[in-house]
């Protein structure tokens, strides 16, 4: 095996898109396998691989990482984006957290029946804009600088960047009130690793479609 992390989840965004979102940019290759059956999973399960039956797995530094928070922790500390003490940590995971329960309203957005579709655009625009959004445009514009902790780039940057493409998937206009962010977004695409992350043929996946939604139903189906 190579020293390369070995990610294994499905072939979309789900719980695993943050994490290749943060390799990719620390600059780190990865590889990745790609879970299409529930044998596969179960597999995985009766190996010993998912120390709580679930999936993300990451294979990094001879670790067997599960837990889309702890994976994310290491990774951060690894590649020096996780603050210079333990204050500026206690603002990334603040952050962190804050823009996570604004992805899960995303993650969740696929599997939301036709019906409720438009409904939960609006819930996630009306979030996005009245409760997470005003935190990071108030931050950037309180201190001035480039970065949301310690004028360096960090995690929280990073999961920033990611949700704000996100949300503009479903609402175009999102950040129309937002200076601040429109600025730091700009300056977040021209970062060259995430550049190249942002570049048709990186391992970013697309938004999910029924193929996605139907290959989890079928992988995770009980």
């Amino acid at each position: 095996m190579s020293g390369k992390p070995r990610l294994t989840y499905l072939n979309g965004r789900g719980r695993m898109e943050p994490i290749r979102w943060l390799l990719a940019a620390a600059g780190v290759e990865f590889e990745e396998v790609y879970l299409e059956t529930k044998e596969q999973y179960d597999k995985l399960i009766k190996d010993g691989f998912l120390l709580f039956q679930q999936v993300p797995l990451v294979e990094i530094d001879g670790m067997k990482m599960v837990q889309t928070r702890a994976i994310m922790s290491y990774i951060a500390g690894k590649y020096n984006l996780y603050g210079k003490d333990l204050k500026e940590r206690a603002l990334i995971d603040m952050y962190v957290e804050g823009i996570s329960d604004l992805m899960q309203m995303i993650l969740m957005f696929p599997f939301s029946p036709p019906d409720a579709k438009e409904k939960n655009i609006e819930s996630i625009k009306e979030r996005a804009t009245n409760r997470y959004f005003p935190v990071f445009e108030k931050v950037l514009k309180q201190h001035g600088q480039d970065f949301l902790v310690g004028n360096k780039f960090s995690w929280a940057d990073v999961q920033l960047m990611e949700a704000i493409l996100a949300v503009e998937e479903k609402v175009p206009d999102v950040l129309s009130g937002f200076p601040q962010l429109q600025v730091f977004k700009t300056k977040m695409s021209n970062m060259p690793t995430i550049k190249k992350f942002l570049q048709p043929g990186s391992p970013r996946k697309p938004p999910p479609d029924a193929h996605y939604v139907e290959t989890v139903l079928k992988v995770f189906k009980k």
